[in-house]
């Protein structure tokens, strides 16, 4: 398939790669100034916790936010005044359930248990 759409369809179309990851300290690492991607969404093939999920500083990691005007247009994210929640982290942590997708802009991602697959878009 050639890449003729934009960067967003290509990304969700998983034209960008993707990696798998399956089990206690499997990692992804683009942090620092040399990386060309970030994970935009990432599915769970079974039910998966984190030990790290590290977003690219933009929002919060995941938010209580549900309403428009809850966001916080000081920082044109989720801050103090948008209720910005950090992800619970290891074994005590939330459990993303087999078969659903999360999409959002990660440069960490750490697994603490389950197996998932990360999709790639270019920054």
């Amino acid at each position: 398939m050639a890449l003729t759409g934009t960067k967003f369809q290509e990304a969700s179309l998983g034209q960008y790669g993707s990696t798998y990851l399956d089990g206690d300290s499997d990692v992804i690492d683009l942090n620092g100034s040399s990386p060309k991607r970030y994970v935009c969404s990432i599915t769970f093939l079974e039910d998966t916790q984190f030990q790290a999920l590290e977003n690219l500083g933009e929002i919060g990691s995941f938010s209580t936010v549900i309403a428009e005007n809850n966001l916080d247009s000081a920082s044109n994210g989720i801050g103090a005044a948008g209720n910005g929640t950090t992800l619970t982290t290891g074994a005590s942590g939330q459990v993303f359930p087999k078969g659903i997708t999360v999409f959002g802009r990660w440069d960490f991602v750490e697994l603490h248990s389950g197996a998932c697959i990360c999709y790639f878009a270019v920054r």
